[in-house]
């Protein structure tokens, strides 16, 4: 007799209690810091009680909506001052610590993990640039009352790979360019999909300083998004990632005061080789995110799911893809905490490792989104069904901070000891 009713597994632990097991039993050298750890258990916290719950309906919001009271609660708990020095007001964390953050997020909702990734990339300008000034002027909003987001302005409509391999810089085409003027530059240029423009306060832009053949001149602008002569194009309508809003900026002869330079005039290949990286270790945890939350519902499905008189898991074809799965979440996991690591310690910064880790960790996220779909067959393809959202989510970090071809050119280069 074939039997219709689901048996649920009693007490089977979730891939995170077994990471807690083994983690228990790991040196030291394996270990997150203490402070890693808590900041990870209050962010998971969040997570399951304030994010989730609100997945759903933000995705299927028209493109333009933006969940502040979401933001609101994720600034309570420090999300947009991860990075800032705790003398400042911050939590005072690095990379390692904002990726374990981003990991916990993504597991529900990578779009929402972006929103508050991608405010911390733009805080990065201004916090390497050990301006002081520049400080007093853009991180206290960060630490007031009411969440503040900034953005990474880098992207162009005919430079977007050009702006991100330093060898591609003199063939970079129709750059936003940067007039000086006195003491202040003039900038006129469109920057594309630009993650939080339609709702940061300010940007760093990347612009080129005029007379400087395609990109050469890359310089990085701190500028206020309410300018005079900027202005903030439609909101793209994705097919994932809809939480976060990708928009057009548009600048036109806007002024912008010289000391609102970071790294100097033509400083912006260094800096941006250093964020690069550093992204990539993150935007590699927001993929390993979006692989453990595919594969957490598709194990908790075949432990219910009975068919044939027993459950999926209990079936060879669905334990061979539950192990496989697992395996990749863990290797990605692993490869994006090595990449922080060493983002975190490494002078110049590591391009080998963070590279590995996000293409690693980007196809595993795809693969395991696939799978999870496949385990839990028709109500994965249904809109309201949090696999079907996960699967348009896996193809997101493909794109952005580096294409998987820019990041097999950064990984070939590295072990051939030369960039490509």
């Amino acid at each position: 007799m074939i039997a219709t009713t689901t048996t649920a597994v009693p007490n089977a632990p979730t891939l995170s209690d077994l990471r807690a097991l083994d983690e228990a039993a790991m040196p030291s050298l394996f270990r997150l810091p203490p402070e890693v750890e808590e900041l990870r258990d209050e962010v998971r916290d969040f997570a399951q009680t304030v994010v989730k719950p609100r997945t759903l309906a933000n995705d299927l919001a028209p493109a333009d909506d933006f969940d502040w009271e979401m933001v609101e609660a994720g600034h309570r708990l420090g999300l947009l001052r991860l990075t800032m020095p705790k003398d400042l007001g911050g939590r005072g964390m690095g990379v390692l610590g904002v990726a374990v953050a981003m990991e916990e997020i993504a597991s529900v909702c990578a779009s929402t993990a972006l929103i508050f990734g991608a405010s911390l990339l733009g805080q990065t300008s201004v916090l390497f640039s050990g301006d002081q000034q520049l400080q007093a002027r853009f991180l206290p909003p960060f630490l007031g009352d009411r969440p503040v987001l900034a953005c990474n302005a880098i992207t162009e409509e005919t430079a977007g790979c050009d702006l991100l391999i330093p060898e591609h810089a003199e063939l970079a085409e129709d750059v936003m360019t940067a007039r000086r003027d006195g003491d202040h530059f003039v900038l006129d240029g469109v920057k594309r999909f630009i993650t939080n423009g339609k709702v940061a306060e300010w940007a760093a832009v990347f612009a080129n300083i005029e007379g400087n053949p395609g990109a050469t001149g890359l310089t990085v602008f701190v500028v206020p998004l309410d300018s005079e002569g900027v202005t903030r194009g439609a909101v793209a309508d994705k097919m994932g990632y809809r939480a976060c809003l990708g928009t057009t900026l548009t600048f036109e002869d806007v002024r912008v005061p010289e000391e609102n330079i970071v790294f100097g005039e033509g400083g912006g290949w260094n800096y941006l080789t250093v964020q690069s990286n550093q992204a990539r270790s993150i935007v590699a945890a927001i993929s390993t995110g979006v692989a453990r939350g595919a594969f957490e519902i598709a194990k908790e499905w075949a432990g219910e799911r009975v068919q044939a008189g027993k459950p999926l898991y209990e079936h060879q074809f669905t334990a061979r893809k539950l192990a496989e799965m697992s395996s990749k979440v863990e290797a990605s996991r692993l490869l994006y905490l090595q990449a922080a690591h060493q983002a975190d310690n490494m002078l110049p910064a590591p391009v080998y490792g963070p590279a590995v880790a996000k293409m690693f960790a980007d196809r595993a996220a795809i693969e395991v989104a696939e799978e999870a779909m496949s385990i839990v067959g028709a109500r994965g393809y249904c809109r309201e069904h949090a696999v079907e959202k996960l699967v348009r989510e896996s193809f997101g970090a493909r794109i952005y901070e580096g294409t998987p071809e820019v990041l097999a050119l950064a990984i070939t280069g590295a072990l051939y000891g030369r960039r490509l």
